[in-house]
């Protein structure tokens, strides 16, 4: 039998074949595609001709089943274009906003090296470990009052150095 004619015979069929197995349109077009590229290679196999239906069909069904195993055990799940969209809006957005952040720490970390040692320490375990005035008291075998005063005074510093006159700048120490 002649490709050309074979496949605009048996295409919709296998098609639908493929399609009922995988319910996804580019994926069974896929394998309609895999199961002609098959049987071309094994045409010469056939002996009955009024057989070639259900022949492709068993290779299209065979088919489609490898291809949804092979993507079930993909890693990732295929996503629709209007999530993708969402998704990089949403991700600009972010990301925007993360770069404006990461410019107003590096700020800060350059001007922290700026400061006193004594006012350094009580900053960075502050702001870039994230403890509590007594966790940073207690490592630092100060008084609570004391790390206190110096937080005030380290802030009231950075101020300075970044010329910043109000508190926009620097993050909530609480």
């Amino acid at each position: 039998m002649e490709f050309s004619k074979m496949y605009h015979e048996y295409h919709s069929r296998l098609f639908r074949i493929s399609y009922s197995i995988t319910r996804d349109i580019h994926l069974a077009e896929d394998v309609v595609h895999e199961t002609f590229i098959k049987a071309i290679n094994k045409i010469d196999t056939i002996e009955d001709e009024s057989k070639m239906g259900a022949w492709l069909s068993t290779i299209a069904t065979r088919t489609a089943i490898d291809f949804v195993r092979v993507e079930r055990n993909k890693k990732g799940t295929p996503m629709d274009h209007e999530l993708i969209d969402c998704l990089g809006k949403t991700m600009k957005q972010n990301v925007e906003e993360e770069v404006e952040t990461n410019i107003v720490m590096e700020q800060i970390h350059q001007a922290t090296r700026k400061l006193k040692q004594e006012y350094q320490d009580v900053l960075t375990l502050k702001i870039w470990h994230g403890l509590k005035e007594s966790q940073i008291a207690h490592s630092l075998n100060l008084k609570p009052c004391t790390v206190k005063t110096r937080v005030y005074r380290a802030r009231k510093e950075l101020r300075g150095f970044l010329g910043q006159g109000d508190e926009a700048i620097i993050p909530p120490l609480t």
